[in-house]
């Protein structure tokens, strides 16, 4: 009867925006979350790739309690003593000499929009607006996050859309060439497309599209509001393809849970934003930046955890493609990099996801028939000996 209840009040108040899966987590901790009911779940979702050390880890608690029984919130007027530490650590360890804080990865796409156009603008461009994506990108639902997004199941119903976006296909660099014009200020990329199917580019793919923006003068943003934060197994997933963007956006595992988005920038871009450009109210505030400060110092502490991240890449391959030889005509592709990892079906997935959160595994399906894993990174063998035993279970049964 509780259930019950939770399902009907929810259905009554809140907005039927999600398609929910009949369970009630209650409780997180490390890689297990426990429903309502006491049920016990291994959790390969973690909250879309959200909490990248785990369910409460006790170095995020701690520094969540300390901050909140010292400073909430308070106004971007005034210097934030936790959000200059987090923006150091983020200057000190990637490409880019400033960072703008906000609330998650659609606003951080957004500011770097709105980034991209004003700098265009300041070089004596006006007309020198529009930003070329790629198919089957997602980059958030705000409205021009949306038109950047290349996949027009998100965009339906929505129009008219923000004016000057173009796509490409994701990979292909003739095409990004062929597409360039004048009026061009940027490129925004995802350096691996999670929401698209998880999808990777060739080595040397993003070694051209950096060479053709700097030909043509324009900016490379990348997205890496999934693939950051040591998702990929490295720090930033941009530092496998040996290049440098202009402007990044990082959030999801930036918080190990708490909602906190990021734009980051070379000095040489950031400056075209000044007091008044942009804001956001909630952005980089004391709770969440002390949250933020307490899993990069845990991510790069002796790089355990990337390492950790490499080490379970190969193991986790290694046994989803076991799965593939016993059922080809079920798994089609295997692919990823890190812990984001994506089984490709030949049907859709959506029961698969059902079948295993009946037997106590949390995973994803996106894009219909690829099956999303990304777990946090403390992810150990025995959890995806676990997973893998169930697919098989599952896999059997369809059979």
């Amino acid at each position: 009867m509780e259930l019950k209840k939770y399902f009907d009040e929810s259905s009554r108040y809140i907005m039927n925006t999600y398609g929910r899966y009949p369970i009630v987590l209650r409780k997180g901790r490390g890689m297990k979350v426990w429903s309502s009911d006491g049920k016990e779940y291994l959790d390969f979702v973690a909250g879309v790739a959200v909490n990248i050390l785990g369910h409460c880890h006790p170095r995020v608690v701690v520094a969540i309690q300390k901050q909140a029984q010292r400073l909430i919130h308070v106004s971007n007027y005034y210097y934030i003593e936790p959000q200059i530490k987090l923006a150091k650590l983020l200057v000190e360890n990637s490409f880019a000499d400033k960072v703008f804080f906000c609330n998650s990865g659609a606003e951080a796409n957004e500011a770097a929009i709105k980034l991209a156009r004003k700098y265009a603008k300041d070089q004596g461009n006006p007309d020198c607006f529009e930003i070329i994506t790629a198919l089957n990108s997602f980059h958030g639902r705000t409205l021009a996050a949306l038109t950047a997004t290349g996949q027009e199941k998100f965009q339906k119903g929505f129009e008219p859309l923000v004016p000057g976006f173009k796509y490409v296909p994701f990979n292909d660099i003739n095409a990004l060439r062929k597409t360039l014009t004048d009026n061009i200020c940027a490129v925004l990329l995802e350096p691996i497309q999670g929401e698209g199917g998880v999808n990777l580019p060739d080595q040397n793919y993003f070694k051209q599209v950096r060479d053709l923006c700097d030909e043509y003068n324009i900016l490379l943003i990348l997205d890496e509001v999934q693939t950051g934060m040591g998702r990929t197994g490295k720090l930033f997933a941009y530092e496998h393809f040996d290049i440098k963007p202009d402007i990044m956006t990082i959030a999801k595992g930036l918080g190990g849970g708490v909602p906190i988005g990021a734009m980051l920038a070379t000095d040489k871009v950031a400056n075209a934003f000044q007091p008044g450009n942009h804001a956001s109210t909630f952005g980089g505030n004391p709770l969440v930046c002390a949250a933020a400060v307490a899993t990069i110092e845990t991510l790069l502490e002796d790089g355990f955890l990337l390492d950790q991240c490499n080490r379970m890449n190969i193991y986790f391959i290694e046994k989803l493609e076991g799965l593939r030889s016993k059922f080809p005509w079920l798994i089609k592709d295997i692919r990823g990099k890190g812990l984001l990892l994506g089984m490709e079906l030949t049907q859709e997935g959506d029961s698969i996801v059902k079948a295993c959160l009946e037997k106590g595994v949390l995973i994803n399906c996106t894009t219909g028939n690829v099956l999303r894993f990304i777990p946090p990174l403390i992810v150990h063998r025995k959890e995806i000996d676990q997973l893998v035993d169930i697919l098989n279970g599952v896999f059997l049964k369809i059979s």
